[in-house]
């Protein structure tokens, strides 16, 4: 597949970030790799997914850290959609990962099966 610009946002220490990227070289599918707690997507791309995906809930890693301390769960019922891609912005640990994005597609973590559906 010829998929310039595919852009992954992982993290090392994730196994779902490690199976995907393991998926990809498998499938000679050129990415470029970043590493989403230090370079988080940028709202643009965020507004992307979110109108790709629908519901602004599926691009928070619900099972993180940083989304159980920070009330996320309550804030998303009271918040703006803005003010949350501004949040998930500036925090990469709120996104669920991977993050994939290029001119094409949007993909929010990894199941194989919608990989192999959407990359072919």
């Amino acid at each position: 597949m010829k998929n310039s610009g595919l852009k992954v946002y992982e993290y090392s220490g994730c196994g779902t970030c490690k199976k995907a990227l393991g998926f990809l070289k498998k499938n000679k599918i050129p990415f470029d790799s970043l590493p989403i707690r230090e370079t988080p997507p940028s709202l643009a791309e965020l507004k992307k997914a979110k109108q790709t995906i629908g519901d602004i809930k599926k691009l928070f890693n619900v099972s993180g850290k940083d989304y159980r301390e920070g009330n996320w769960k309550e804030k998303l019922g009271t918040i703006s959609e803005e003010e949350a891609l501004k949040a998930l912005s500036k925090n990469g640990n709120l996104i669920k990962r991977p993050f994939v994005i290029s001119d094409q597609l949007v993909l929010v973590g990894f199941k194989e099966e919608d990989w192999k559906s959407s990359l072919k």
